[in-house]
């Protein structure tokens, strides 16, 4: 079965809360788990309460809150039982130094330690907490504990908190927290392997202020590691220059120019199991950058003399020789015969699949969020309709996993 591009649609997401002054951003993470398509139930400790409403979160849900074990109403059905059956995912945000304790013992002395005791779904906790709880060794040694036996952390991460400390233990942010969740409930059938994508353009400097430039929004590419750091990879992204927000848990390499691009790649090539070169890199540059910017000085026009740029791909190709590792993926952005353009890149580059689209269609070409390809390799072709690019991303690399 191909990934979903989107885990969380139509699954049931626990969201317990306990009691810590990140409590607030709770609010925050049950709005995009909405937003994601997930039915989401509330679990809320007494303490919890002290920093946020129940109300609010109600709101959010559009369901009742669990808030108390010993409530006839809550627990005329033994609620919190029923929450834990219908649970998908449990996440705990925030998790503070005392539950994830209690949680380590086994404890489930109120609802949401009841659910994560209760529940078969996997679990993930958001560490938030001053920086000495969270550096002491008894909470190093409970969060190896709960850690051992199948729990998921995500954070936390590291600033001015708000016990007015610096460091480790504020809250993993409510988009990281969707996000990893996203990777828990999707298959791992790329855990161990080192992928490599590029995306976005780049930009070939004519003088100081103009480029030769193109209209990818790396949009594609973005979609592509973000879907392999779901699926269990290492993934290391060479961007050109973007306004996409960084991907979280991946490294990101920031590059300009084709050449720049040639040399992160070659780097991070490196014991890669697939490359997948999404980035739309220009084929050609000027010769020579002018030192100064170009003065519109006269009626003549400036001549741009251009030269060839690396083949990245190609010289991928022609570096594993007749090995079959790293498996590398190309894209072909067409504006007329898209398939036949794509087939002789294929051959010509020496690649093992190559994903084809026409650009000049506005709903799948640059900066938008859908696409339609045709995926090929040298036995096969598959048409993919109109997709989202998060849809069609698992679907390239369900290519990769056969392959691998």
């Amino acid at each position: 079965m191909p990934a979903a591009g989107n885990p969380l649609d139509g699954k049931t997401v626990v969201v317990g809360v306990s009691g810590g002054i990140a409590a607030y951003k709770a609010a925050e993470l049950v709005r995009l788990f909405v937003k994601a398509g997930a039915t989401v139930r509330a679990a809320m400790t007494q303490n919890a309460t002290e920093f946020i409403g129940p109300m609010t979160m109600q709101t959010l849900t559009g369901a009742p809150v669990a808030t108390n074990l010993f409530d006839l109403t809550q627990e005329s059905e033994i609620g919190h039982i029923k929450v834990a059956d219908g649970a998908d995912l449990v996440v705990l945000a925030p998790a503070t130094a005392n539950v994830i304790a209690r949680i380590a013992a086994g404890l489930a002395n109120d609802i949401v330690t009841a659910i994560v005791l209760a529940t078969r779904a996997p679990v993930l906790l958001a560490p938030a907490m001053n920086v000495n709880m969270w550096e002491n060794a008894a909470t190093q040694h409970n969060l190896r504990a709960v850690v051992d036996r199948g729990v998921f952390v995500v954070g936390p991460g590291e600033g001015f908190l708000a016990c007015r400390w610096t460091g480790p233990g504020r809250m993993a942010e409510p988009a990281d927290i969707v996000e990893a969740s996203c990777r828990v409930l999707t298959e791992q059938d790329l855990a161990g392997r080192k992928l490599v994508v590029t995306a976005g353009p780049t930009f070939e400097a004519i003088d100081p202020v103009r480029f030769i430039g193109n209209r990818s929004s790396g949009r594609m590419g973005y979609a592509i590691a973000r879907a392999a750091a779901r699926r269990g990879a290492e993934v290391t992204l060479v961007s050109g220059p973007v306004s996409l927000a960084r991907p979280p848990g991946i490294d990101v390499v920031d590059v300009t120019s084709a050449r720049e691009m040639q040399s992160a790649v070659d780097r991070a090539a490196s014991g890669a199991d697939a490359i997948v070169m999404a980035a739309a890199v220009a084929d050609f540059r000027p010769r020579t950058e002018a030192p100064q910017k170009i003065k519109k000085t006269s009626k003549a026009q400036p001549p741009i003399d251009l030269e060839r740029n690396p083949d990245i791909l190609a010289s991928l190709a022609e570096a594993r020789g007749g090995g079959k590792r790293p498996v590398l993926v190309g894209f072909a952005a067409e504006t007329t015969n898209v398939v036949r353009n794509a087939e002789a890149k294929l051959a010509s580059k020496g690649c093992d699949v190559i994903v084809a689209n026409d650009v000049s269609q506005a709903d799948a070409g640059f900066d938008v969020d859908t696409n339609r390809v045709v995926i090929i390799d040298a036995e096969s072709s598959q048409s993919i309709e109109l997709a989202s690019k998060d849809d069609v991303a698992h679907r390239v690399l369900d290519r990769v996993v056969a392959r691998l």
